[in-house]
């Protein structure tokens, strides 16, 4: 049986775009697609049971819903809450020892493959997250594979400062042929050519083909006002009907107004954070057409301020939190914002089509 399990080497590496592009692809060549996360990390109750967060909308977003077969606890086999660590700190988790978590997940990967004609398999964290409890990537490729050559692990690097090199040529010494290839996600304009030039060449030298080079889009990384404002525990007091726009950087304004006129003027969609009493950087920003104004330490703008955000339509997000603290929030924020819009979808499957090297993958999976 044809089977692809997509991981990657750190959390937050691009799977769930992976998963998706990979399976809109295959099902718009005309094959039957099944899916499964077999290790959830963010528990979700839903009326059918407890799942994934990120299985159930990967499987919405392949039009697997109405399918009985993928329930959220035969996507999910096994799910990670607090009560599960604990257990397998302290050696109570059944399963463990005698591999039967394993057995869970071959179990319900067997059953979801009934009548496809390949299946898709995402990890959860990197290849190795899951080894205290027995389910970590590595040991779930062997034992879902088995002896079978058309089941192999496509592994996502993304770029974070570097690439990853080592931690794949040690996955290639452990994994072997099941390693079909590599995609190199998230690599920003001025490397693509060493890593293209240079990279690339090196790790297929060694055996490990290099299936797609993903260059930076600045669309996967970005979140919508209203998210931002959630996720910093901000409250927003202005252009709230504005909302949707898009943030994709930031800016912190508290440098002189004329340094920050010269930054702002080369960022683009970038949401500006300054301090509640800065009105010449705010009024600065709201003309310069930003998507969105963050005021830290609760202060709030002065009339001024706040009309002006009225009828230039640029919301104003009101947080606790000092500018730096607020900074290192957001920074992170626009690293791990999971994709979940359908603009976010649309892009990433176009990224995956355009960049992958899908005659490869297909003959990997004896398609």
């Amino acid at each position: 049986m044809p089977g692809l399990y997509i991981g990657s080497t750190s959390g937050y590496s691009g799977k769930n775009t992976v998963s998706v592009g990979l399976g809109l692809a295959f099902q718009q060549a005309g094959l039957a697609v099944g899916y499964m996360k077999p290790v959830g990390a963010m528990p979700m109750e839903t009326e059918a049971g407890l799942g994934d967060e990120d299985a159930l909308f990967v499987r919405d977003a392949l039009g697997l819903a109405a399918d009985p077969a993928h329930t959220p606890s035969a996507m999910t086999p096994v799910v990670v809450t607090h009560d599960f660590k604990v257990d397998a700190f302290e050696g109570r988790l059944a399963g463990v020892a005698d591999g039967g978590l394993v057995k869970r997940v071959v179990e319900a990967y067997q059953g979801l493959a009934r009548g496809r004609d390949v299946m898709l398999v995402a990890g959860s964290g990197s290849m190795y997250s899951g080894k205290y409890s027995g389910v970590d990537a590595v040991s779930l490729v062997a034992a879902l594979g088995g002896a079978d050559p058309r089941f192999g692990a496509l592994v996502i690097d993304r770029f974070e400062k570097e690439l990853n090199y080592d931690l794949l040529l040690m996955l290639k010494e452990q994994l072997g042929r099941s390693l079909f290839g590599v995609i190199l996600n998230d690599v920003p304009p001025a490397y693509l050519d060493e890593v293209s030039g240079h990279l690339a060449p090196f790790l297929e030298a060694r055996g490990i083909p290099v299936m797609g080079i993903l260059p930076r889009d600045p669309l996967m990384g970005s979140i919508t006002v209203g998210d931002l404002a959630q996720r910093l525990g901000g409250k927003i007091i202005s252009a709230h009907h504005r909302t949707d726009r898009v943030v994709s950087q930031f800016l912190i304004g508290t440098m002189q107004v004329e340094n920050f006129m010269l930054h702002f003027r080369k960022k683009k969609n970038a949401a500006v954070i300054v301090g509640g009493d800065r009105a010449d950087v705010q009024l600065v920003a709201l003309e310069g057409d930003c998507p969105c104004l963050v005021l830290t330490g609760n202060l709030y703008p002065n009339d001024v301020i706040l009309t002006r955000s009225e009828v230039l339509e640029t919301s104003i997000i009101i947080v606790r939190e000092d500018t730096f603290t607020v900074a290192k929030k957001m920074e992170n924020l626009l690293t791990r914002h999971k994709m979940r819009d359908a603009v976010k979808v649309r892009q990433g499957a176009e990224l995956v089509a355009r960049h992958l090297r899908m005659d490869l993958l297909r003959q990997s999976l004896g398609l």
